[in-house]
């Protein structure tokens, strides 16, 4: 079974900032989930609200912010404690800090048509400009966003991402043509689990925090589980030999 770290180890460091990323990948972890975003000049940035308040205490909306503006926060605000500053990065900061990461799972939250637009044609660029077609996957619980990817470039893997139990969400992702279904580990059955298998979907759980859970997605057939503590869930199953790269 393979372990992402959610927003690089969400409960270990600071959620989607260079230095999590970096501690996690320092501690072992080379399979990664974070999200998308776009700043008010286009730029491609690692964070997951649509607004700075939660992790940096700045009262304001990414859309409506500059790079070099984010760039100067610091992003620790109600985050796992940490010793240091943490940053926002650029998605591509990020993946060239990283170059050995076997896999990413970049997820793209709602926003308006006009910027999820602008958002994929510089997401595809980035993609194919960095050679990234077989190190990631694009994932999104907009159905939009999924079919315009796929028109731009249809060897880009996708994945649709499920909360919730209807509409059947094997269902969307083959209607979608994904190669990926990231589910809430909540709806994860054997049937359910089965029906993926004969549609070919490899099933990512999240978020999945405690090794009993793991333990049984993993008896199920899961695929892959995204936790916020991958260091110590890679520990614990490469002590017993049940991590894949």
């Amino acid at each position: 079974m393979k372990i992402y770290g959610h927003r690089g180890a969400k409960g270990e460091a600071p959620e989607n900032t260079l230095e999590g990323f970096v501690h996690a990948h320092n501690q072992g972890v080379r399979r990664f989930e974070l999200d998308v975003q776009l700043t008010s000049d286009g730029q491609l940035i690692v964070i997951h609200d649509a607004t700075l308040e939660r992790t940096t205490g700045l009262n304001a909306k990414v859309k409506d912010t500059t790079l070099s503006e984010i760039s100067l926060l610091d992003a620790r605000t109600n985050t796992a404690s940490w010793g240091v500053p943490c940053h926002i990065p650029k998605l591509n900061q990020l993946v060239l800090e990283l170059p050995d990461t076997v896999h990413w799972q970049f997820e793209v939250k709602t926003d308006t048509k006009n910027r999820l637009n602008i958002l994929c044609n510089r997401l595809v660029e980035f993609i194919q400009s960095e050679n990234l077609k077989n190190k990631c996957v694009v994932t999104s619980s907009n159905t939009w966003f999924l079919k315009e990817l796929k028109r731009r470039d249809q060897s880009i893997e996708t994945g649709f991402v499920a909360e919730y139990r209807f509409p059947n969400p094997v269902n969307t992702a083959k209607k979608l043509n994904c190669d990926y279904l990231c589910l809430n580990y909540s709806l994860c059955t054997e049937s359910l689990l089965k029906e993926a298998r004969n549609h070919d979907l490899h099933v990512s759980c999240w978020t999945v925090n405690s090794i009993h859970d793991m333990q049984l997605l993993k008896d199920k057939g899961v695929d892959s589980i995204i936790t916020d503590f991958p260091t110590s869930a890679l520990t614990y199953f490469d002590k017993h030999g049940l991590v894949t790269n």
